[in-house]
């Protein structure tokens, strides 16, 4: 990796500053005093109090909407740790460029402009790149089977680390309000429970899950799988570039990469399901602020998620049995960040409104 990536890698991590607590205690007192029942709105008020905070106004815009897919594929499908074959994983590339998959129908619900990043998948994938339909930071064609070493090396980690970053940056430059994170990758679910256990100290058995839909031989194999790329990479938990070099992915390099860009622009996140928060796990990791720009998108059907979101200390927005990443919690519950925005930018206070206060005491309307 060229020093440059490094250091700007170096400088976005170091530069990542909490949300501001004279912005949360000030959006605190303003949404108290709207024209509904004291915390009525729950955990509406709560986000639009994140994002007044974030952006540092008691009017925050969420016009701009982009969701980054990231696509990557994994050495360790070698290991027969998915019931598809790694081949899919271009050929959905190609459906979301023709606007055919899951995530394009939804984003469009949510008027979120979807944008694909070949972050390592293993084809050529350069005619998408030259027509302009996809971003390419490709780093290789994929990873390298991680039961036998390393995933990828600590450079090519920094590089897929610093590449979600330059995206967000890029971003920025032309406007953007909140942001979406999404993957896609055959097997990905694999080195997603690998950082989770490796960061976590939890057991493999106690966080991995069928993903795709494997039989019950096909996920005892996945957690043997796990155990030994765990055992024969030793990743360092107090180092969580090691722990991607060692046995993450390219995309969950970008995913974490688009978090901690997204922090230090001071723009809100929707971080999607088991993938997308294993990228957000190492982006705590490696700047623990981050984690005030995070927002959960939805509580995932794999089994590990919910340690995900334990580690993260994120209450999810959706809990609808999804499992299927591409970013498509991500983005429905895109519409409930920008809800919370129009609560804060249109309810009117008591004052404003002329309605009296309730002298009860009480809370229901």
């Amino acid at each position: 990796m060229r020093r440059g990536g490094r250091m700007k890698l170096k400088a976005v991590i170091e530069g990542i500053e909490p949300v501001s607590q004279e912005w949360r205690l000030k959006a605190r007192d303003y949404l108290n005093n709207l024209a509904i029942p004291q915390g009525s709105l729950g955990q509406l008020l709560d986000l639009a109090e994140q994002l007044a905070a974030i952006k540092q106004t008691l009017k925050p815009s969420i016009q701009r909407k982009v969701v980054v897919t990231m696509a990557g594929d994994h050495g360790v499908v070698e290991e027969g740790v998915s019931a598809f074959p790694q081949e899919v994983t271009p050929q959905m590339v190609f459906n979301f460029v023709a606007g055919g998959a899951a995530i394009n129908a939804l984003a469009e619900v949510a008027g979120a402009q979807v944008i694909v990043v070949d972050m390592g998948v293993a084809a050529d994938l350069s005619e998408l790149v030259e027509e302009r339909k996809i971003l390419s930071y490709k780093v290789d064609y994929g990873t390298r089977n991680m039961t036998r070493g390393p995933a990828m090396t600590r450079e090519q980690a920094e590089q897929a680390l610093t590449a979600g970053i330059e995206i967000v940056e890029k971003l920025v430059q032309t406007g953007l309000d909140l942001l979406a994170t999404g993957d896609m990758g055959i097997g990905n679910t694999t080195p997603s429970s690998a950082v989770l256990a490796a960061l976590s100290g939890l057991p493999v058995k106690d966080v991995t899950g069928r993903g795709t839909g494997i039989s019950d031989e096909a996920l005892e194999n996945k957690i043997r799988v796990i155990e030994r790329a765990l055992e024969v990479n030793k990743p360092d938990p107090r180092d969580p570039v090691d722990v991607l070099a060692k046995v993450g992915g390219f995309e969950i390099g970008g995913i974490a990469g688009l978090i901690l860009g997204a922090a230090y622009y001071k723009v809100p996140v929707v971080v999607d399901g088991f993938i997308s928060s294993a990228g957000a796990l190492l982006a705590k990791a490696l700047a623990p602020d981050s984690v005030d720009y995070m927002i959960a998108g939805h509580r995932s059907m794999e089994y590990g998620h919910r340690f995900m979101l334990e580690e993260l200390g994120l209450k999810p927005l959706l809990d609808l049995n999804l499992r299927l990443g591409e970013g498509t919690g991500a983005v429905l519950a895109m519409n409930i960040v920008e809800a919370a925005a129009q609560v804060i930018n249109q309810v009117l206070t008591f004052e404003d409104a002329g309605v009296s206060r309730n002298i009860s005491g009480g809370s229901d309307a």
